[in-house]
């Protein structure tokens, strides 16, 4: 009993390190300082915190980015209202410059179910994180309805337009929009 409470103890601190680690290179790879990244979170946190809390929108379909303060909003809407809502808190929250929106109308009939989805994110992230000229955690992706949405901020435009090459090359991707930024 002792020593299977210490096993759990030992990989449950095993984890954490592991978690941490990882913050750490994310910052370390990161295109913003770190008092920027930080306030970007925060933006991005208190966006979803609220859609959380509202009746009108539904919380799993909206994803908030911000990266320097320019927001972009990402998912799939029943009603023009759950729009214009989440763009209504998304500018309320401290240190918001911008708002850019991609929504799309969901779709009853469509075809792309989340085995689509899983599976078009798993093998663009494989062809990111494999191409040593891209960092991959600069780079945020969401799929809405087999369209593959790109944001972040990388280094150069190379390093972007070969992000993009990569998403076009998945197979079952209806589209690609791409709010990557070069800084």
């Amino acid at each position: 009993m002792r020593r299977s409470v210490f096993l759990s103890f030992t990989l449950i601190m095993l984890a954490v390190q592991f978690i941490g680690g990882c913050a750490v290179y994310d910052v370390a790879v990161e295109e913003r300082n770190v008092g920027t990244y930080t306030s970007d979170r925060k933006i991005s946190f208190l966006i979803e915190e609220q859609f959380l809390k509202d009746d009108t929108i539904k919380f799993l379909d909206f994803d908030a980015y911000s990266y320097e303060g320019n927001v972009y909003l990402v998912g799939e809407y029943d009603s023009h209202a759950q729009v214009d809502k989440a763009v209504s808190i998304a500018k309320g929250v401290k240190g918001v410059k911008t708002v850019t929106t991609y929504f799309l109308p969901k779709r009853e009939d469509d075809l792309c179910g989340t085995m689509d989805t899983m599976d078009i994110a798993a093998k663009l992230k494989n062809k990111l994180v494999g191409d040593k000229d891209i960092w991959s955690t600069n780079i945020d992706v969401e799929i809405v309805q087999c369209k593959i949405i790109m944001l972040g901020l990388v280094g150069t435009e190379k390093e972007r337009d070969e992000a993009i090459a990569h998403a076009k090359s998945v197979p079952g991707t209806r589209g690609v929009k791409s709010f990557i930024r070069v800084r």
